[in-house]
């Protein structure tokens, strides 16, 4: 089975839908997927929780299909939204100076795409 770790830095909205549309494409094809929320990205946690926000749904279906691995700590607490991760559930990622690493991905043998 092929496995993919997107991270995802960018934090504009029209980015971020298709980190989630491929997350969930790859996932029904069989791929083992996982998201991981880094930098500015961090930013829109809060906004995908919000039921009026266009990418909620694909955000809950992501969620509840346990594609989201976790968000950055450092760059959630940068970013002040550390908190709503927490409220959120997600994981916080901190394995390489409060950061998410890529190695222990590739390690286990995901393919890492950057968005």
């Amino acid at each position: 089975m092929k496995k993919f770790a997107l991270f995802v830095f960018n934090g504009d909205p029209m980015c971020f839908i298709h980190v989630l549309l491929n997350a969930l494409d790859m996932s029904d094809k069989g791929y083992e997927v996982k998201i991981i929320i880094e930098g500015a990205a961090t930013q829109l946690i809060s906004e995908l929780e919000k039921k009026g926000n266009p990418l909620h749904q694909l955000w809950k279906n992501a969620k509840s299909k346990g594609l989201v691995e976790g968000v950055c700590k450092a760059c959630a607490n940068k970013m002040e939204t550390i908190s709503e991760a927490k409220n959120q559930g997600l994981q916080l990622l901190e394995d390489m100076l409060g950061h998410p690493g890529m190695a222990r991905y590739r390690d286990a043998g995901f393919e890492i795409v950057t968005f």
